[in-house]
C-alpha cells in the first residue's frame, strides 16, 4: 500500500505479491521494491527495479507517478536483474527498465563494475555515487551511505527518517557475507559503526521480507537484532566463522 504523506511518496512493494506474481521464485525470494517521489513534481525513483519492470512502471503510474531514476542497494541478480543462478534463470532488471524509460541509474562507485557485468548496462548509463552523496526529492535530500559487506559497494538510502538499507540490515537479521565479493569484517563495521549509530526513531525498510514485520526502527533492532549488539570485531569474527 502506498504511504502518502504531504511531502513524500513512499511505496514498499513485495514481489511474488504485489509485482511478479506468476513468477516461479519470486515469492521465495521475498524481495522488497520501493517507490519513492516528490508529490508536488510527481517524480520518482524505483529502488531496485526487479522481477518485473512493467509492473513497478505500472503502479507508478497508477499512483500519479512518472519514473524519472533507479536507486541500486548492490549488484545481485535479485535486486538488478539478470542470471539468477537457480538454473540459469534470468529475470528482469534495470536493463529492462533502460528499455522503457531512459533514466539515470544511481550505484556505489565500487559495485559499478559488477552492475555492468550482471546486468550488461553501459558505464553512461549510471551515476556513481559515494558515501555521503546526496540527491534532491522535493525539498529534501535523499543521502546515499555506503554500506560495504554484502558486496563492496552495497549501500543504503537514507531519506528524513526513513533507511531503505537493501541487504545490509534486515528486520532481526542481517545480509550474507559468505558470498563472492563479501567481507565479513566491513559488515561488522557497517552495521555497528554506521547503521547502529542512526537515530533510535529511524525506520527500517530492509531489502528482503525475511524478518517478522515488513519495518522496524533502529531502536528496535538495537533491542531485538543480534548482530547489531556484538561489542567486538573479534567477536564477531567467532560468530561468521572468521577467519
Amino acid at each position: 500500500m502506498a504511504k502518502e504523506a504531504e511531502e513524500l511518496y513512499f511505496r514498499q512493494i513485495l514481489a511474488g505479491r504485489e509485482v511478479a506474481r506468476v513468477h516461479p521464485v519470486a515469492s521465495q525470494m521475498a524481495n522488497f521494491l520501493y517507490l519513492i517521489g516528490d508529490p508536488a513534481s510527481r517524480e520518482a525513483y524505483v529502488v531496485d527495479p526487479a522481477w518485473d519492470v512493467s509492473g513497478l512502471l505500472e503502479l507508478a503510474e497508477g499512483d500519479g507517478y512518472r519514473v524519472v531514476g533507479a536507486l541500486v542497494t548492490h549488484y545481485h541478480p535479485d535486486h538488478v536483474g539478470g542470471e539468477l543462478g537457480l538454473g540459469g534463470m534470468s529475470i528482469q532488471g534495470v536493463a529492462q527498465l533502460l528499455e522503457q524509460v531512459a533514466v539515470p541509474i544511481y550505484v556505489n562507485k565500487h559495485d559499478a563494475e559488477g552492475l555492468k557485468v550482471v546486468t550488461g548496462v553501459s558505464d553512461s548509463d549510471l551515476r556513481k555515487v559515494d558515501d555521503g552523496d546526496t540527491i534532491a526529492l522535493g525539498g529534501r535530500p535523499l543521502r546515499f551511505l555506503h554500506t560495504p559487506g554484502h558486496t563492496p559497494g552495497s549501500q543504503c538510502f537514507l531519506l528524513g527518517n526513513r533507511l531503505v538499507a537493501g541487504d545490509t540490515l534486515f528486520v532481526q537479521g542481517c545480509g550474507r557475507v559468505d558470498l563472492p565479493g563479501s567481507d565479513p569484517d566491513a559488515m561488522y563495521y557497517s552495521l555497528t559503526g554506521k547503521l547502529a549509530k542512526l537515530l533510535p526513531e529511524t525506520v527500517l525498510f530492509p531489502g528482503h521480507h525475511y524478518g517478522p514485520t515488513p519495518t522496524s526502527t533502529i531502536g528496535e533492532e538495537l533491542r531485538h537484532n543480534h548482530y547489531l549488539r556484538i561489542p567486538t570485531l573479534e567477536d564477531w569474527q567467532r560468530l561468521m566463522g572468521w577467519p
